[in-house]
């Protein structure tokens, strides 16, 4: 059994490089050893729920392939006990007033901006990415955390109806919590869907049990330990590690909503196992997400706009960009100033600002992403940059590559590669691209660029995903948190942020009081009698416009 408390193995920092032969990336910063020292695991994996002398998991640094942590696995029977634990108490957490549970929202957005550097660390030690890619979970996460807190209120607050009867009807809809979420996190953005989600499950007045994925465990229970800092109760938010087939489904079995961020077939099992028990689910799924550059189109925003919705996070984020539908008569000019600004990106793996881009996350990546560009290769599509893995800079690195000629017979085309490859193809209508855009089962998001906001927008609706953005590759959408953000077709069903974000969290129940006079015979009416008042009174509230 490994030895939560023994020293991690020290890392040294990795040399940088880039996609071609640019100057390394700056690479300073502490070691992942220093940044995550043992002390720090251990406390962060006793917040893991896990009786006895649990079996243990080690998890490795992306950056280097060695030892990160070894963790906590927990069992289907530590999941029960976390949902008891939850659920004992979630009445308590329920029953206070709405601006209360806002309150620890706010602390919260206020203790994560000020810590920031520690959190930061421990993404970039998880997942490899580079720490301005880490920062936009912090961004997210904050934003989520002071829209809720100031918003909750508004969303959950009771509305008041028209009744069956003017003035003798009155009826409202009450918003009640719906007990213990069960919340399934995936690795790529471990603190913006792990908390991110959890935020406003928690202004609505739920319990929230939390499987995140092992890999990126560390920065979920970072966030639970900041936000039980913030005044959240700490029985309320249960977290459980282990194997995704075991636990997972452990989790659904007892929950009384399901949100599941992740893949898309594993997103039908667990919306298969949810719809057995009758309970509900949010899920957001894959994607095959395509920007659209129309012949006016500002050719240099479009490209820097099309680094980052393609590159970030090594492109391991479901709303990035792997298809580029370019109009034919800017597409050679497009092509060439994208490909000038990808081959300029910066590889590195510092736990400090610098780097363009960091690893992938491990060898299942690196392995699909390498597969998905050698398969194009050998079959006649074109590398315009990139196209190698860099095990020279770390055992994940892989180069931001850009294919041109790729045809659907190819891998690439269709399946999702879930790494920083994107594919280049040519349209010489708007119809012709709306049409490539919207061929695939999946609608998560979309890019439109051009000079015209209005023909932007217009075209935007024509497009089947949940979020499109003009002039942004997925940051202005995602960003307005206000506003609601999920996926059509295989990409998912439900949606976060905004009003539904937390609405999905509560049932809706109606409360419905009658004055004076009952909705049945009264006052000597016969059945025949009451029939025909009351077909009378409609006609009168029709004309009337009573809604």
């Amino acid at each position: 059994m490994t030895d939560l408390t023994a020293d991690a193995t020290v890392i040294e920092q990795p040399g940088a490089g880039t996609a071609a032969r640019n100057p390394a990336a700056p690479g300073g910063g502490r070691t992942v050893a220093a940044a995550v020292p043992a002390s720090l695991v251990a406390r962060l994996a006793a917040g893991v729920t896990a009786a006895g002398e649990p079996a243990l998991v080690e998890t490795v640094a992306p950056l280097t392939g060695e030892r990160l942590a070894g963790l906590p696995q927990s069992t289907p029977a530590d999941v029960e006990v976390a949902f008891q634990l939850a659920r004992r108490a979630q009445p308590a957490w329920a029953a206070l007033p709405v601006r209360r549970r806002a309150a620890v929202l706010l602390r919260f957005h206020d203790l994560l901006l000020k810590r920031q550097d520690e959190v930061l660390d421990l993404i970039q030690a998880e997942t490899g990415k580079a720490r301005l890619h880490a920062f936009e979970e912090v961004l997210a996460v904050a934003m989520a955390a002071r829209h809720y807190g100031r918003a909750a209120h508004s969303y959950l607050r009771d509305k008041r109806h028209g009744g069956a009867l003017p003035v003798l009807t009155q009826a409202i809809e009450a918003r009640r919590p719906k007990g213990v979420i069960g919340h399934i996190s995936p690795w790529n953005y471990p603190l913006e869907l792990s908390i991110g989600d959890a935020l406003p499950a928690f202004a609505a007045g739920n319990a929230v049990v939390n499987k995140p994925d092992t890999q990126t465990a560390l920065t979920a229970l970072w966030a639970r330990e900041l936000l039980i800092e913030a005044g959240l109760p700490a029985d309320l938010w249960q977290v459980v590690i282990g194997d995704g087939p075991v636990i997972g489904p452990a989790v659904v079995e007892h929950a009384d909503y399901v949100s599941f961020t992740g893949s898309t077939r594993t997103g039908r099992e667990v919306a298969q196992r949810a719809a057995a028990r009758l309970v509900g689910a949010s899920l957001e799924l894959g994607g095959k997400n395509a920007m659209l550059v129309l012949a006016d189109a500002d050719l240099d925003r479009a490209a820097e706009g099309a680094v980052r919705a393609c590159f970030s996070s090594a492109g391991q984020l479901c709303i990035s960009i792997e298809r580029l539908l370019v109009h034919r008569s800017v597409a050679d000019e497009f092509l060439a100033r994208f490909a000038e600004r990808t081959r300029a990106l910066r590889l590195g793996g510092g736990l400090a600002y610098g780097a363009d881009m960091g690893s992938l996350v491990s060898v299942r990546q690196l392995d699909a992403t390498v597969r998905h560009v050698a398969d194009a290769v050998k079959a006649g599509a074109t590398v315009v940059a990139g196209g190698r893995a860099r095990p020279d800079l770390g055992p994940f690195f892989h180069e931001p590559t850009i294919l041109d000629g790729v045809t659907p017979d190819m891998a690439v085309c269709a399946e999702e590669t879930f790494g920083p490859v994107v594919s280049v193809y040519r349209f010489d209508t708007e119809d012709e691209a709306v049409a490539a855009a919207n061929s695939t089962p999946y609608g998560l998001n979309s890019s439109v660029w051009t000079k015209d906001l209005r023909r932007g927008r217009e075209l935007a609706a024509r497009l089947r995903t949940g979020t499109v953005n003009v002039n942004e590759g997925y940051a202005a959408a995602y960003g307005s948190v206000s506003a609601p953000m999920g996926g059509m077709g295989e990409s998912g069903l439900g949606r976060r942020h905004g009003a539904e974000g937390i609405l999905r969290y509560t049932e809706a129940q109606t409360i419905a009081s009658q004055r004076l006079i009952p909705i049945a015979p009264a006052f000597g009416l016969d059945d025949r009698q009451f029939a025909a008042v009351f077909t009378g009174g409609l006609r009168v509230l029709k004309a009337l416009r009573f809604k």
